[in-house]
């Protein structure tokens, strides 16, 4: 007797037709496209997660280089200090400091010199 795959078959379409939900035309009905469309998705999402590490890193570099206008220091002057003076605060830490509160983060400057 031979073996089947009717069960899992059917299991593999339904979880893949359940992720296609939303989908536009025969993407979220008929199994092939809405399969293709699902693999095409999850590369996106993956190269999205990605992408938005980065956006997020210029967003805090404009705000720190922001902060720095009134110092009359550039970005990179800034952070090539911050490294010699062995102070260890990342990108994201520091661009929450300038905008919350600038007071600490003038203290932050004002130890640099």
């Amino acid at each position: 007797m031979r073996v089947k795959t009717g069960v899992v078959r059917r299991q593999h379409h339904k979880k893949v037709i359940k992720a296609a939900k939303g989908f536009w035309m025969e993407r979220n009905r008929r199994f092939k496209p809405a399969h293709e469309a699902v693999l095409h998705s999850g590369q996106y999402a993956y190269n999205g997660r990605r992408i938005k590490r980065r956006d997020f890193r210029k967003l805090w570099i404009i705000r720190i280089n922001a902060a720095l206008t009134s110092f009359d220091l550039s970005y990179s002057k800034f952070i090539s200090k911050l490294k010699a003076n062995k102070i260890d605060l990342n990108r994201k830490m520091l661009a929450e400091i300038a905008v919350k509160d600038p007071a600490t983060f003038k203290s932050i400057f004002t130890s640099l010199k």
